[in-house]
């Protein structure tokens, strides 16, 4: 139970942090976005493990763990770049159901779901791709559509792998999981950011920066609370409750920007909700 706690917090998190890039996306280039995110969180692990003392892990953990970060900046890229072009009815869904990876490696793997929480699995996944939807655009070429299909693929792929990555890293130890996938993801990011910005892309003034920050850190923690969650229950179960973010988004922009809920999104959260009741009954 405390693991699927651990999980529907990091979901909340991610939600939140995914709203709030979303909207400083579109002022800024995604690059230099996630490289202000990713410096902040990168400042506050490196400070927390000098403080701690303790050496790294083992070398298969330190691999996940590098390996981790580069997938998870690959698909953070991918998923932000889709929703720019593409639209959010065919991007969203299709990233979101990466969350598909972990489960499959999690069931190959040995986890027993049982009746209940299998149902609750299904159930949440559903939930997640319904609750992403929203009404195609009609303004997007066809090229711009394949491309933002693809990377969203990408995306899905790279966010499910960065499950299974996490997972593993963190049965070494949960800090240095989170310090090396960033130390392994900010080189790539901060060095596409300056490419970025020496083509004209707009700086963020010193306000900005500090609101980028601040949601690195929220990323930071929802990694975190997931990388927990991960070492104290099932991958299959963990993964999909810490999935339920685009849950979260998506009422967030219903509420903040007046963004409308459609039907197929309603049915998709109270879908997703039954599933979560049901994953943590049947933990």
């Amino acid at each position: 139970m405390a693991a699927i706690a651990f999980a529907l917090t990091s979901s909340v998190l991610w939600g939140v942090a995914d709203f709030l890039g979303g909207l400083k996306s579109r002022a800024f280039a995604v690059p230099v976005v996630l490289a202000a995110m990713y410096l902040s969180s990168l400042t506050v692990m490196t400070t927390f493990i000098s403080a701690r003392g303790d050496g790294p892990p083992s070398a298969t953990h330190v691999l996940a763990a590098l390996g981790a970060g580069l997938v998870g900046i690959a698909a953070l890229s991918a998923f932000y770049r889709g929703l720019a072009i593409g639209t959010m009815s065919i991007v969203a869904p299709i990233a979101a159901t990466g969350v598909s990876v972990p489960v499959v490696v999690g069931l190959i793997g040995g986890d027993a779901p049982g009746p209940l929480r299998a149902a609750g699995l299904a159930l949440a996944v559903v939930g997640i791709v319904l609750a992403s939807r929203e009404r195609p655009g009609g303004q997007i070429g066809a090229r711009a559509q394949r491309l933002s299909i693809v990377l969203a693929i990408v995306a899905g792929l790279g966010f499910g792998s960065y499950f299974v990555l996490a997972e593993i890293a963190s049965r070494g130890d949960v800090a240095w999981a989170l310090l090396l996938a960033r130390v392994s993801a900010f080189p790539v990011v901060a060095l596409i950011a300056l490419l970025a910005l020496s083509r004209g892309a707009v700086r963020p003034p010193a306000r900005a920066l500090a609101a980028l920050a601040g949601i690195g850190l929220l990323d930071l923690a929802a990694n975190a609370f997931y990388n927990q969650a991960s070492t104290m229950g099932e991958l299959s179960s963990v993964a999909v409750a810490s999935s339920l973010y685009p849950v979260v988004t998506v009422m967030l922009a219903a509420l903040l920007l007046g963004e409308r809920v459609r039907g197929p999104q309603r049915i998709g959260v109270a879908v997703a909700l039954a599933g979560v009741v049901l994953i943590a009954v049947g933990a």
